[in-house]
C-alpha cells in the first residue's frame, strides 16, 4: 500500500513514492540490523563517538531541506523546527561525549582475593549492548523524538543497530532524516542495517515481534503502548518496552508568587501550554492558582491573552479530534469555560486554545485527565493546606512545578515538593516544564502513566535502556574488553571497591 502525507494546515493528502513495508521486508531489515551489530561493536566507544559526530554534521548540512519537509507535514513553524533540528544534532554530539567519558559502562573489577566466606574469584563487569532496537517515532517531534531523535542517538551510542517505525504524520521527514544518518554511516564504511526505517502500522507489529529486536522505545499514547506491548507479548522471548506516555504536569502558584509576579506568570503559563499547539509531553495541563486578589489578576490576564489568541494547527486529524472531544469531556465533568477565542472555520486541523476553570472542591479525577493540545485547567484554591490532598489525586507526571514568592511559608513549599517528588520525575521551581534541556543531569521520566520504566528518555542516562550487565569470571586478559584490563585507565572504574577516575584524555 502506498504511503500518503497530509498537510495539517489545509488537510490535503498527497501521495508519496513510499510504500508500507511488508512482512518479508521487515524480516530482511531486522536481519540486516542483527548483522550490523558487530560493526558497531568493532568500532568501539571512540569509533561510535566519531560516527555520532558525523551524523550530527550530516543533519545540520541538510537543515534547509529537512525543515521545509517537516513544515509541510506538521504545520509547525520553521523557527520551532529549526530549533528542534539543532536539538537533534546536540543529542548526537552529547552521546559522543558520553562515549568518550566511558563512565556509562559502569566498569567494575574485583581482583581474586580471600574473603570472609572463602577464596573469591576474579570478577570483572560492565554494560554491553542489548542488540537491535526498534524505535517508534513520535508525532509531535519530527526530529528530536523520531528518526533523528534521542532514542536513535542513545541506541547507536550503546552499540545497538536501530530500526525506526516512521510516524504516519511525517513519513517524508522520516525518510529525509534517515537519509542524512545513512549518509554518515556509508561515509565511514558502515554496512546496511545500522539504521533502517519501516512504514505502516502492521510493519510496526511485525517489527517488535521479530526475534532480532531486543528492545523497543516509544514516545506516544497509552493506546499505542498497549498495542506494542500486546505484540511483544506474542513473542517467545519478551523484550523491554521503554515508553514515554501521558502527563498532565501540574503547576502550583503560591499566593506570594501570584501577588508579586501575576503578569509574568500569566505570560509564561500561556506560552507554556500553547507552545507548539500544546502538543508537548511537558505541557502544563493543570495550574493551581490562589483564589485571592493576586490570583484573580493572574487569571484575568491569562483569560485576556487566550481570548485574543489565534487558531493553532494540530499535527493530524486524530489529535484534532481527540483535543475537541477531550475539551468537551472536561467541561462535562465540571470545568467551566474561562476563555476560548472565536476562530474562522477553515480546512485542516486548526483549533482554538482553551482555558478552563474549576474551584478546588469541585476538582475530580475526570478533570485531571490529560488533554493533548492547547488547553489548560486553572484550579482555584483558598488555602495552601488544601493542596496537599489535591495534588495526591493528580495523575503522576513527568514534571511538577512550584512558583513561590515573598511571604510564602517555606515549610509549605517543602511539603508540596515532597508530594510532587513522589509523583513526578522532575521538579521545576519558578519556571515552566516545557523546554527539556539535553544534558547529563536531565531526567525525562516519571511514575506510570507518564512512563513505564525508571530509565529516562532524555539525558545521558537514557543510554542505560539499551545496555545489559555482563560479568567475566577468571577470564584471561586477552579476551577481556580493553576497559576491563588492569592497565587501562582511560575511564572511571570501580576497582576492588574504590572508584577511580579516568586519567587519559580521549578524542
Amino acid at each position: 500500500m502506498n504511503v500518503t502525507t497530509t498537510d495539517p494546515r489545509d488537510g490535503r493528502q498527497h501521495p508519496t513514492d513510499l510504500t508500507e513495508t511488508d512482512e518479508s521486508g521487515v524480516a530482511t531489515i531486522a536481519g540486516q540490523a542483527s548483522r550490523a551489530a558487530q560493526w558497531l561493536l568493532d568500532r568501539g566507544r571512540l569509533g561510535r563517538a566519531h560516527l555520532l559526530d558525523a551524523i550530527a554534521t550530516s543533519l545540520e548540512s541538510r537543515r534547509e531541506s529537512l525543515v521545509a519537509t517537516a513544515e509541510a507535514e506538521t504545520g509547525l513553524a520553521p523557527a520551532r523546527l529549526g530549533s528542534e533540528l539543532t536539538r537533534a544534532a546536540v543529542q548526537f554530539r552529547m552521546f559522543a561525549a558520553v562515549l568518550r567519558d566511558g563512565g556509562y559502562l559502569e566498569a567494575a573489577i574485583d581482583h581474586a582475593a580471600d574473603t570472609p566466606i572463602g577464596p573469591g574469584p576474579d570478577l570483572r563487569r560492565m554494560l554491553v549492548p542489548l542488540g537491535p532496537v526498534a524505535v517508534f517515532g513520535a508525532s509531535n517531534f519530527p526530529f528530536a523524538f523520531s528518526v533523528a531523535g534521542g532514542d536513535t542517538a542513545s541506541a547507536l551510542a550503546a552499540g545497538c543497530p536501530t530500526v525506526l517505525k516512521a510516524h504516519p504524520s511525517h513519513p517524508l521527514t522520516s525518510r529525509a532524516s534517515a537519509d542524512a544518518i545513512e549518509s554518515a554511516i556509508v561515509d565511514l564504511g558502515g554496512p546496511d542495517g545500522v539504521i533502517a526505517t519501516v512504514y505502516g502500522e502492521q510493519a510496526g507489529r511485525w517489527l517488535v515481534r521479530h526475534p532480532a529486536i531486543r528492545a523497543v522505545a516509544l514516545t506516544g499514547s497509552l493506546g499505542a503502548a498497549r498495542a506494542i506491548q500486546a505484540a511483544i507479548d506474542e513473542r517467545a522471548d519478551p523484550v523491554p518496552l521503554y515508553a514515554e506516555l501521558s502527563s498532565v504536569n501540574p503547576i502550583v502558584i503560591l499566593p506570594g508568587a501570584a501577588a508579586g509576579r501575576a503578569a509574568q506568570i500569566a505570560e509564561g503559563l500561556f506560552a507554556s501550554f500553547t507552545g507548539s499547539g500544546g502538543q508537548l509531553c511537558t505541557k502544563p495541563g493543570l495550574a493551581f492558582v490562589p483564589a485571592d486578589p493576586g490570583g484573580d489578576d493572574l487569571v484575568d490576564m491569562l483569560r485576556g491573552t487566550v481570548d485574543t489568541a489565534g487558531g493553532m494547527v494540530l499535527l493530524n486529524q486524530r489529535i484534532r479530534d481527540a483535543y475537541e472531544s477531550g475539551a468537551a469531556a472536561l467541561e462535562k465533568a465540571g470545568a467551566h469555560l474561562a476563555a476560548r477565542p472565536s476562530i474562522e472555520a477553515g480546512k485542516g486541523f486548526t483549533v482554538a486554545p482553551t482555558l478552563l476553570e474549576v474551584d478546588l472542591p469541585s476538582l475530580t479525577a475526570e478533570i485531571t485527565d490529560e488533554c493533548f493540545g492547547p488547553l489548560m485547567v486553572v484550579v482555584r484554591y483558598r488555602d495552601v493546606a488544601e493542596l496537599d490532598a489535591a495534588l495526591a489525586t493528580v495523575p503522576p507526571s513527568l514534571t511538577g512545578s512550584v512558583h513561590s514568592g515573598p511571604g510564602d511559608d517555606t515549610d509549605a513549599v517543602r511539603t508540596l515538593v515532597d508530594i510532587l517528588a513522589a509523583r513526578c520525575g522532575r521538579i521545576v521551581f519558578d519556571g515552566y516544564p516545557t523546554g527539556v534541556r539535553v544534558s547529563w543531569a536531565q531526567h525525562h521520566g516519571g511514575p506510570w502513566p507518564s512512563t513505564n520504566a525508571v530509565h529516562t528518555s532524555v539525558g545521558a542516562t537514557s543510554i542505560r535502556r539499551f545496555l545489559r550487565p555482563l560479568a567475566w569470571q577468571n577470564a584471561p586478559e586477552w579476551i577481556l574488553p580493553e576497559e576491563l584490563r588492569d592497565g587501562y585507565t582511560a575511564i572511571p572504574r570501580r576497582v576492588d571497591g574504590r572508584l577511580l577516575p579516568g586519567t587519559d584524555h580521549q578524542s
